[in-house]
């Protein structure tokens, strides 16, 4: 009967413990599915995002969103402007529509 008593004390104790969880904010946008897995703002230029999205269940490498400019910087340094399905469209127009 200790035996019993000790598993249901260690069932209910591993119930109760809540795992953090990680959503992902994700939108059809060009008939594509994109997810922003992560998402910071630039503290010194507020028009500026450093995420990490998926494309059609495709992770990509962080970028650097600039919704003033319309352009994303790799992580090798390179700049490109964004293309009409382009996530970086998603994320200006998603998170800040008034930067322009």
């Amino acid at each position: 009967m200790n035996k019993y008593v000790i598993f249901v004390l260690l069932l209910i104790l591993s119930i109760s413990v809540a795992l953090p969880s990680y959503a992902s904010v994700c939108r059809n946008h060009g008939g594509q599915q994109i997810c922003i897995l992560s998402i910071n703002r630039s503290a010194k230029n507020y028009w500026e995002y450093r995420a990490t999205v998926s494309v059609n269940g495709v992770r990509r490498p962080i970028e650097v969103y600039n919704c003033r400019e319309q352009v994303k910087v790799q992580q090798d340094g390179t700049v490109l402007p964004f293309k009409q399905k382009d996530p970086g469209k998603l994320i200006c127009s998603f998170f800040n529509s008034s930067v322009r």
